[in-house]
């Protein structure tokens, strides 16, 4: 008979590891199964920003709402991470700048900020010249900027690694480089998976966060997954400088440069319906660097560090996924898009209540399967 706390996991960046490492610390047998090495897809290329205020946008109140309490949810999981791991996640709290280039961006920011008004969310309207105190590498052509005091950053890599340790440290397993090939249902739900290499795994419960390659595991009934399509995503990390060229987070209509305390800055991000293209094109690394240039010219002369690609995995309702399914034992971690550093502690804690306890935390009813 199979054990009824028995859980697998299929995929190892931020949507998985979470979920896994609270289960296992809730007493759970974790098994996370990861296709290459674990963070491998989205979540190692993503930049980090905790901005659910300034990444608000209309008639999506209920994804900005789950946003704002997952980032009130990040002091409690950096510190749980710390005391178990002593990894260090650089979260820092110095608030992001959002910049207007021409008239027509400082029209919409103010659309925004009137948006922001109506929802009571902290931001404040900045000249200039009040801007260019924050940040004075910004272009002497911005007239016009919001700061969003409450929006944080966290380095992914550091949160990646942390997370893998505090799994393996609670009793978790991980198996990397072991793809699986598809679940095992039958009339009472879960019974297992099928790995590539054709062996097969019982468990009681399957928790799907494969990302953007969710849609290619066999024997899960069509109806129970949302439409997933791969977002890509270009960037490039080049050297912050010193003096750095900036110490904020800076969102431009174009790109966003986001500074870490090692001296990289990250420059992103394309957002291209591509399918699962690998390729660096000219035209979207050409895109973002002048779109950050237009709001930082001192980034004309940093020096290339390193150029990445993802592919976030993005609903068509654009919101993420996250609950269990009609099918007994199955639950989903799917459909972040570009959320999914900012919803990992809301998903952590939240899907491990729901699992284990079948009580859905108020900040995930809106999110169900």
């Amino acid at each position: 008979m199979k054990p009824t706390r028995t859980i697998a996991i299929i995929g190892g960046g931020v949507a998985g590891l979470g979920p896994a490492w609270q289960l296992a610390e809730r007493g759970w047998e974790v098994h996370l199964f990861e296709r290459n090495r674990i963070g491998s897809g989205a979540s190692s290329t993503a930049a980090g920003m905790l901005a659910p205020v300034s990444e608000a946008t209309f008639k999506e109140k209920a994804l900005l709402e789950l946003g704002q309490q997952s980032l009130r949810l990040y002091p409690r999981l950096a510190e749980e991470l710390d005391a178990v791991t002593g990894i260090d996640l650089d979260y820092r709290r110095q608030g992001t700048l959002i910049v207007a280039v021409d008239r027509d961006d400082a029209e919409a920011l103010e659309r925004l900020h009137q948006y922001h008004l109506e929802l009571g969310l902290p931001a404040q309207r900045l000249v200039g010249q009040e801007a260019r105190k924050k940040e004075p590498g910004l272009s002497p052509n911005i007239h016009y900027a919001l700061f969003t005091p409450g929006d944080h950053q966290i380095d992914p890599a550091a949160m990646l690694e942390a997370l893998a340790a505090a799994l393996v440290e609670a009793g978790g397993t991980i198996h990397e480089n072991t793809p699986v090939a598809g679940l095992q249902i039958g009339d009472g739900g879960v019974e297992g998976l099928r790995l590539d290499d054709g062996s097969t795994r019982d468990v009681s419960h399957v928790l799907i966060a494969a990302g953007a390659w969710t849609p290619e595991l066999e024997g899960i009934p069509k109806a129970v997954l949302p439409h997933l399509r791969p977002v890509r995503g270009q960037m490039l990390i080049v050297e912050l400088g010193n003096p750095p060229l900036i110490e904020h987070v800076i969102r431009a209509p174009d790109a966003y440069l986001v500074p870490r305390t090692d001296g990289r800055l990250f420059v992103g991000s394309t957002m291209e319906e591509r399918g699962f293209d690998e390729r660096l094109t000219a035209g979207g690394l050409l895109d973002i660097l002048t779109g950050a240039w237009e709001a930082v010219p001192g980034i004309y002369d940093a020096p290339v560090i390193e150029t990445r690609i993802g592919f976030r995995p993005v609903t068509l309702a654009n919101e993420p996924v996250i609950g269990t399914t009609e099918i007994g034992g199955l639950h989903l971690s799917v459909g972040h898009g570009r959320n999914g550093i900012l919803l990992t502690p809301a998903t952590a804690y939240g899907l491990a209540q729901s699992i284990d306890s079948g009580q859905i935390p108020s900040w995930l009813e809106a999110f169900q399967p």
